[in-house]
């Protein structure tokens, strides 16, 4: 029989008694926890009132900033001429620029024909097209050539097969033929000249006619716009159809050294794509492309103006094999030339001017066409109004903040509602304080802007808030008083702005007094969960003991009630 159970042997719902005891034992600890709740939330209200203070803080420390209140703009005549942008401080003033010529990058233009051609002779009956030189790559299907389908499949087809193709499919009109000397394919009406030749339709499924260069001309007689044999990019270096084989030394440790810096590259497994983009992303400072029209490569500088490149092979001679070296032709950039208000002719390699090439310190300039367009430095009064007008936003949501956190009030029937930190003086003192150094006079500041109503900043009287009662006071502020306006926020001593930030550090910077009273109350928060772990150890220590006792007290209740039974037994026995 298990005599945990209440009043198993006894008929006493002990555990209901015990359960009650050990509820009025925890009285002092609920009143604690009431206790830490309320100095948790004024730890919470003030957390929210910090943080609108350090919204404000970081106003006012962009505020302070000689890139608002020193905010410049620079305004352009023609901006499809030319761009600015101006730094903070920058002098005002009017510049007319001319634009003779824009800066261009240099360019290394490879020899034609790196690419070896199609076919070493005029016959062309073996090997598949897929093998040779064509790029793009000739893709499966249909071309229409005299108004006759011919079937293409690059991967069995030689180009003599094509050919016979289409002289079987026009009834020998048509011949196709291959002159090594050009390296271009002609089409060429023989059966009825003057009757001219028609190639291509809509329907065509494979690119032949487009990869041959054949189009229409209105004759008898078409041939390939260029040569046909280029270089294969998605092939190795080895096997990309080079004019010139390319050799990386022969144990894969090419080498190429363009403006200084070393490229390698293996002529066995490195494509040439891919020795292409290592070039294009080394430090080299060149882009490298390649036109299969041209059959050429073309190294660009990556910089403009009239600058040179450099370039060697180091190990192997894929520079040479590419056209790059001998045989090149150099295209040297041009530098931007340019003159400021009718001043002598500057130039400079980019297009775009900083300040150590026009020497007007904190103005940038982009050309971008030819011509003249004029540039005017003024202050950037909409950036400065709007510095303004956001610190009245936030100096506005403090202390919002700070009011809906401090008031009280009554209802109809007389009932006082009082909000978290109703009777907080310090809370009430820091709204006091900030309301004080926005509207006392800056006392040993010169000049008209001594106080925020002076720039249209004012308060109704009836709150804390401020407003903006006239813009136009603001904008005139602004537009002849800059110096003043710039003093009356941040004067070192008397500033508006250096006096808040002063007492915002002491209020609730590392050691401010905010600071310090949300420690203390973290500290009060921490005490009473460590109270209340001691206090619910000591009840259930004695709820502990009073189980225990009840227990022994259904033992020897049991242990009675069995003797009874014997002695009802016996006894009634008898």
């Amino acid at each position: 029989m298990d005599l945990g159970l209440s009043g198993l042997a006894s008929g006493f719902d002990w555990k209901s008694l015990v359960n009650q005891l050990s509820d009025v034992e925890r009285a002092p600890q609920k009143r604690l926890r009431s206790d830490q709740s309320l100095i948790q939330n004024r730890n919470q209200a003030y957390g929210s009132v910090k943080t609108q203070l350090n919204v404000l803080k970081n106003r006012l420390d962009n505020l302070s900033s000689d890139s608002v209140l020193q905010a410049r703009k620079a305004s352009v005549s023609d901006t499809s001429i030319l761009t600015a942008t101006a730094a903070s401080g920058v002098s005002t003033g009017t510049y007319e620029l001319n634009i003779t010529q824009l800066a261009t990058a240099s360019k290394t233009l490879g020899t034609s024909g790196a690419g070896g051609n199609l076919y070493p002779t005029n016959t062309v009956d073996s090997g598949s097209l897929s093998t040779k030189g064509f790029s793009p790559a000739i893709s499966a299907g249909t071309i229409t050539v005299d108004g006759h389908q011919i079937t293409v499949d690059p991967a069995v087809d030689t180009l003599q097969d094509v050919f016979t193709r289409i002289n079987t499919a026009t009834g020998g009109n048509i011949q196709g033929s291959y002159d090594s000397s050009t390296d271009k394919i002609s089409l060429t009406n023989t059966g009825t000249p003057g009757s001219g030749l028609v190639i291509g339709s809509a329907t065509d499924s494979s690119n032949f006619l487009t990869v041959a260069r054949l189009s229409n001309n209105g004759t008898d007689s078409i041939e390939s716009a260029s040569s046909l044999g280029s270089i294969k990019t998605s092939s190795t270096l080895s096997q990309a159809n080079f004019s010139t084989a390319v050799s990386d030394g022969g144990a894969g440790a090419g080498a190429i050294k363009i403006n200084g810096v070393s490229i390698s590259y293996n002529a066995s497994s490195d494509s040439v794509q891919t020795l292409m983009d290592r070039i294009n992303a080394s430090a080299a400072g060149v882009g490298i492309s390649y036109d299969r029209i041209t059959d050429r490569f073309t190294l660009t500088n990556k910089v403009t103006g009239n600058l040179g490149v450099a370039m060697e092979d180091v190990t192997g001679n894929f520079l040479a094999a590419a056209g790059l070296t001998t045989g090149s032709t150099f295209q040297a950039g041009n530098d931007l030339r340019y003159t400021i208000n009718g001043g002598s002719v500057l130039s400079s390699h980019s297009n775009t001017l900083d300040a150590d090439i026009t020497g007007i310190d904190g103005l940038t300039i982009a050309a971008s066409k030819t011509g003249t367009s004029t540039i005017t430095l003024a202050s950037d009064t909409s950036a400065i109004k709007g510095a303004i007008k956001s610190f009245i936003d936030d100096y506005n949501r403090a202390q919002s903040t700070i009011a809906s956190l401090t008031s009280s009030s009554t209802d109809s029937s007389g009932k006082v509602s009082r909000s978290t930190l109703a009777d907080d003086s310090d809370v009430n003192d820091i709204a006091a304080k900030l309301r004080s150094i926005s509207f006392n006079q800056s006392t040993g500041l010169s000049g008209t802007l001594t106080t925020l109503s002076k720039i249209g900043i004012d308060t109704s009287g009836d709150n804390d808030q401020l407003k903006l009662e006239d813009e136009s006071i603001l904008d005139n502020g602004i537009a002849n008083y800059l110096s003043e306006l710039k003093s009356l926020f941040n004067d070192p001593d008397k500033g508006i702005a250096t006096q808040l930030k002063t007492y915002l550090d002491k209020t609730i910077g590392d050691n401010g007094t905010l600071i310090t009273k949300q420690d203390a109350l973290t500290k009060q928060s921490s005490q009473i969960d460590t109270q209340v772990t001691d206090l619910e150890k000591r009840v259930k220590s004695n709820r502990q003991r009073l189980i225990d006792g009840f227990v022994q007290m259904e033992t020897a209740q049991q242990s009675i009630n069995q003797q009874l039974k014997y002695l009802q037994q016996r006894f009634g026995g008898a």
